[in-house]
């Protein structure tokens, strides 16, 4: 194929931004043996349901030197309603110290979006907290 249609057919593909979609980090502190436990959720801030979600998350960095990568997860949703917040997954405390990426891709009239949220090492901490919408809880949020 020539370039020259390659690049007709790129700029023939709308590149459209994420927009009231948020990931969020929060802790549980339901009891003592879940302080460890923090969960991460999804949260459609539109007044539409998106639709056909899908979540992938790892995390991956160093720790005391070495190099550490964790297993992926995949998730599905069929659909994630209107203004409300999905709970995606359980994370460790002890996974803070590494990257923490959540790459979701979603339908939304009509359209594929895909967005990737990154959590860098040491930005799940309280002195990064803030409400979460619908949750009425306090935890680290990434619009």
């Amino acid at each position: 194929m020539d370039t020259k249609k390659l690049h007709i057919m790129m700029k023939d593909i709308p590149h459209l931004k994420v927009e009231n979609l948020a990931l969020a980090i929060v802790p549980r502190f339901a009891t003592e043996e879940a302080e460890d436990l923090w969960d991460a959720y999804i949260i459609n801030l539109k007044d539409k349901p998106i639709n056909s979600v899908f979540v992938n998350s790892r995390g991956y960095g160093n720790i005391n030197g070495e190099k550490m990568r964790t297993t992926a997860l995949r998730h599905f949703y069929d659909s994630i309603g209107p203004l409300a917040a999905m709970k995606i997954e359980p994370i460790q405390t002890r996974l803070f110290d590494l990257t923490n990426e959540y790459w979701v891709s979603f339908m939304f009239n009509g359209h594929m979006y895909d967005k990737k949220y990154v959590f860098v090492k040491g930005s799940i901490d309280q002195m990064h907290f803030t409400t979460i919408p619908f949750l009425k809880r306090k935890g680290v949020m990434i619009k």
